[in-house]
């Protein structure tokens, strides 16, 4: 059964069926009732890959240089990660999930978001394919320029990136190295995926959209939100998960979006 509504801040796509299916495969995603203040998410998101490609003038994009860490590493992770989690708190929000405490003294009370973690981010996983999303570095000296940050979600593992950050986060004394290049560059790569699965490459910046999914280039375009990574989008969805709107017609009406409720998941 596919779903004739979008969800909030969920893209995925569209049955291709009818004259429109193009046409619907992306409209949503501009309508105001999609989601909130979407700018906020991807204006945080092309400030830290302006300050990326700077740091490129100083690190290159190389193999060799993944083990690389610095002071200048280590906060573009934390940035990074800290906006990882704001997405998908947003993702949450938008949507239905009202958890609980399992156990201790707050057994059955609801576990507000300054509680939320890694564990329930996971359950965004699966309405969202992230883990069958993989970025592309434009340039790089070697052959790691392919990163596929939630890749380890598919076989229940925890993501390696996201420990490096937490324990360079807590403990930077003994854990500096974890701020590596490396574990940057899949924190953000896992950024522009989470990013991806809910507004394609729309950036929500002023002036007129210029929406493509094709084109003539140098590096062979997909480019993702900001024009400089590179998106490959999964392609591991069943019929039954796509949507099947007629966005022409479904923007008309005053209930054009659904909810995903995530205490089921």
């Amino acid at each position: 059964m596919s779903f004739n509504k979008p969800f909030h801040r969920n893209y995925r796509p569209v049955l291709k069926t009818g004259s429109q299916a193009g046409y619907s495969d992306w409209a949503y995603i501009i309508d105001r009732e999609y989601c909130q203040n979407p700018e906020h998410y991807t204006r945080a998101f092309l400030i830290i890959q302006e300050d990326l490609k700077r740091l490129f003038e100083f690190v290159e994009p190389a193999d060799k240089n993944c083990a690389t860490y610095s002071f200048r590493i280590h906060e573009l992770l934390m940035r990074t990660c800290i906006e990882i989690e704001a997405n998908f708190k947003a993702i949450f929000k938008e949507n239905i999930f009202v958890p609980v405490f399992n156990n201790g003294s707050r057994q059955g009370q609801p576990r507000t978001e300054k509680y939320w973690n890694i564990n329930d981010f996971k359950k965004i996983n699966k309405t969202h394919h992230l883990d069958d999303y993989s970025i592309e570095f434009p340039f790089w000296k070697g052959t790691k320029n392919i990163k596929k940050p939630f890749s380890e979600w598919k076989d229940n593992d925890n993501l390696t990136w996201y420990q490096a950050y937490n324990n360079a986060k807590h403990d930077r004394l003994n854990n500096f190295e974890q701020a590596n290049l490396d574990n940057l560059l899949n924190a953000f790569s896992g950024l522009c995926v989470l990013l991806s699965a809910q507004f394609r490459d729309v950036d929500f910046q002023p002036g007129p959209d210029n929406l493509q999914t094709q084109g003539y280039n140098y590096f062979g375009g997909g480019f993702g939100i900001g024009d400089y990574l590179i998106v490959n989008y999964p392609d591991d969805w069943n019929d039954n998960e796509l949507y099947s709107f007629d966005w022409t017609q479904l923007k008309k009406e005053q209930n054009r979006f659904e909810k995903i409720d995530y205490n089921i998941i």
